[in-house]
């Protein structure tokens, strides 16, 4: 399963791809808001330190809009993903853009039906809100088995993009059913990165360490 970090943040993004994590990137206007400045530079960086798929969202509503900043986004970089949302003119967008050979990512995505509708546009990929879903008292993980399932059926090539995740549970339970990605915020994918026995367990290698250089102070590794 890919790992995207859903970000702007280039602190992050460079600290996570350093240590050969992040398969891509997922931007979104508000997480641009978050980190103020200006977004064209943010998003020019982010494409130049990511080798992967980089989603750029579109801020129109309106086809013709949607078409002409999905055309300007994509002039950052080849790794490029178009960003719409699931509406009627967001899937038209879908199958303008995809005809010409620039990927889109459906976003926005709260049922089976909506991510059928997405992969069937020439969405590459589905971006269901998961976390969203479980702030409503519905399961989001139902709907990722659910769109899974349409998915085998059918050959459609369009990749399951999880989003909305709100911690490293969702991440393992959407690796079990099988998601091609699973997109995540830096303090998410910090939480994986931890576990209290790790932690325990080389505070002790090192104090054993410790006793044994005390007798041998010239030993080295």
């Amino acid at each position: 399963m890919k790992i995207f970090l859903d970000t702007a943040n280039l602190e992050s993004i460079r600290k996570f791809n350093d240590m050969g994590l992040l398969d891509g990137i997922t931007t979104n206007p508000s997480l641009m808001s978050k980190e103020g400045g200006n977004p064209k530079d943010a998003m020019a960086e982010i494409t130049k330190i990511i080798k992967g798929d980089v989603s750029l969202e579109v801020v129109s509503t309106e086809y013709s809009g949607m078409i002409e900043e999905g055309k300007r986004l994509r002039q950052y970089g080849k790794n490029v993903v178009v960003k719409v949302p699931m509406t009627p003119d967001g899937l038209k967008a879908c199958k303008s853009l995809s005809s010409e050979g620039i990927p889109v990512n459906v976003t926005l995505i709260f049922s089976a039906n909506q991510a059928l509708l997405a992969a069937k546009s020439g969405a590459k990929y589905v971006s269901p809100f998961i976390g969203r879903l479980d702030d409503i008292g519905q399961d989001g993980m139902h709907l990722i088995r659910e769109i899974k399932e349409v998915f085998s059926n059918y050959d459609f090539g369009t990749q399951i993009l999880v989003a909305s995740v709100r911690h490293p549970l969702h991440v393992v339970d959407a690796a079990k059913i099988g998601a091609d990605v699973v997109t995540l915020p830096p303090d998410v994918l910090d939480k994986m990165l931890q576990h209290p026995l790790t932690k325990i367990g080389l505070q002790n290698f090192l104090a054993d360490w410790d006793k044994l250089k005390s007798g041998n102070p010239d030993i080295k590794i």
